[in-house]
């Protein structure tokens, strides 16, 4: 990418170098510096890329790390410090923000360095506090956080993802593991799949093993009600948001925040209750139908296992070049739910989607309660057909995502705009 700088620019690509332009040399390019030097570049690290741009070193970032829950998780907590009066911008799976403006559209889970280094100049420029990002286990492997310090740190939790990059779910592990070496605040989720971690400055959360911040007492009916203890003091969680899941994001989202900045708790409890969710998340669309962006297999049996009293129509999928392993774990936990499950195609990429389909096909027993449809619109229609008063249709993997990805283009598609419109047709 390149940056605008003065009269000259910053770029991470040396194919992109000009004459006395800066090249911004890190673990990713570092073996094109002779080939930037050549075209009269000057080479400078993250270090002085900083200086350049004017980055407050005063900014406190906070990072969220885990195979599920860090785009809400994230999202609470810059929702959180906005309402408590402070000035924060977020990153992540959604995009880039700043103080309640978007000034990024929706890209990768963690941008490459440079990238997030022109967020921290312009949250620079805004005079923000806190600055919040999603860290993925990608970006930690190839250290596209290289030079940041971070403040405080989440594990929010680990289960099978990403496979067809780390190969095996012990290099995964290693990967989200180095996240948590050094001695900066941490909060690590006591009831996930352990990990290793520095002991010193972390904090626990939980809800079944003990912990330093621990729920005492929950309910899930109708929103989160919740009673959070740490040591000698007590808070209420009070949310519109559905599902254990969210009470853990909401949990590791307010115990970071009250450590940190050991603010008022009946101002805590009003920021936590503000708090409306992220859009394609858990996301009502019309009455007893629902989008989530849920793509792996502990994903799916969370938000499935919230909704399990319901009679459940499924519509799924899973993407192409991606990790094969889970697509049949997908169906067997969907097939352990469902009323009907409709297998469709989600963002194939370069697969075909019927092979796709035929690999989360395994994982089911019955057949019988199962329909194959690869138009994903034909799917979502005939799931909103099939639905009889008492239905709940969950339509499963793409969330708020507005494109499908086939062949490597990107196609305008939404599943949102697709129920939409269906029931526009259907005069409702």
């Amino acid at each position: 990418m390149i940056l605008k700088f003065k009269n000259t620019f910053i770029t991470d690509n040396s194919l992109e170098c000009q004459k006395d332009c800066f090249f911004l040399c890190n673990d990713q390019n570092k073996q094109f510096v002779d080939q930037a030097k050549e075209k009269g570049a000057k080479i400078i690290d993250v270090a002085e890329c900083k200086k350049l741009l004017n980055i407050d070193e005063n900014i406190q970032i906070i990072g969220i790390t885990g195979t599920n829950g860090k785009t809400t998780t994230a999202a609470a907590i810059y929702s959180i410090l906005l309402d408590l009066g402070y000035k924060c911008a977020l990153c992540g799976t959604r995009g880039a923000f700043i103080n309640d403006k978007q000034i990024n559209e929706k890209s990768l889970t963690t941008e490459p360095i440079l990238k997030t280094l022109e967020y921290l100049s312009k949250a620079s420029e805004e005079k923000c506090d806190f600055f919040v990002m999603e860290v993925s286990s990608h970006a930690l492997v190839q250290n596209r956080i290289e030079g940041l310090k971070f403040k405080a740190k989440i594990f929010t939790n680990i289960t099978i993802d990403h496979l067809d990059f780390h190969q095996n779910f012990d290099n995964y592990r290693l990967a989200k593991e180095s996240f948590f070496t050094d001695e900066s605040i941490k909060f690590i989720n006591k009831d996930a799949k352990a990990i290793r971690f520095n002991i010193k400055n972390s904090f626990t959360y939980g809800i079944e093993n003990p912990s330093y911040y621990h729920i005492k007492a929950y309910s899930l009916n109708e929103g989160i009600s919740a009673i959070v203890m740490a040591k000698n003091q007590s808070f209420h969680i009070n949310s519109s948001l559905l599902g254990l899941f969210n009470l853990y994001n909401l949990l590791a989202a307010s115990a970071l925040v009250n450590e940190l900045l050991k603010p008022d708790l009946k101002k805590l409890e009003a920021a936590i209750s503000n708090f409306g969710g992220v859009c394609g998340r858990v996301e009502e669309i019309a009455k007893n139908v629902i989008i989530d962006f849920a793509h792996t297999p502990d994903g799916i049996e969370k938000i499935l296992d919230t909704f399990k009293d319901k009679k459940l129509i499924v519509v799924f999928g899973a993407g192409g070049n991606r990790d094969k392993s889970k697509r049949p774990l997908m169906g067997k936990i969907v097939e352990h739910y469902a009323k009907t499950a409709i297998i469709t195609s989600d963002n194939p990429r370069d697969e075909e989607p019927d092979a796709i389909i035929e690999e989360i096909l395994k994982g089911f027993d019955n057949k019988s309660k199962v329909l194959t449809i690869t138009d994903r619109k034909e799917a979502i229609y005939k799931a909103l057909k099939l639905k009889e008063q008492d239905d709940l249709v969950l339509i499963l993997g793409k969330g708020d995502e507005n494109y499908q990805e086939i062949k490597g283009k990107k196609y305008p598609f939404s599943d949102k705009i697709i129920i939409q419109e269906f029931y526009k047709n259907q005069g409702k």
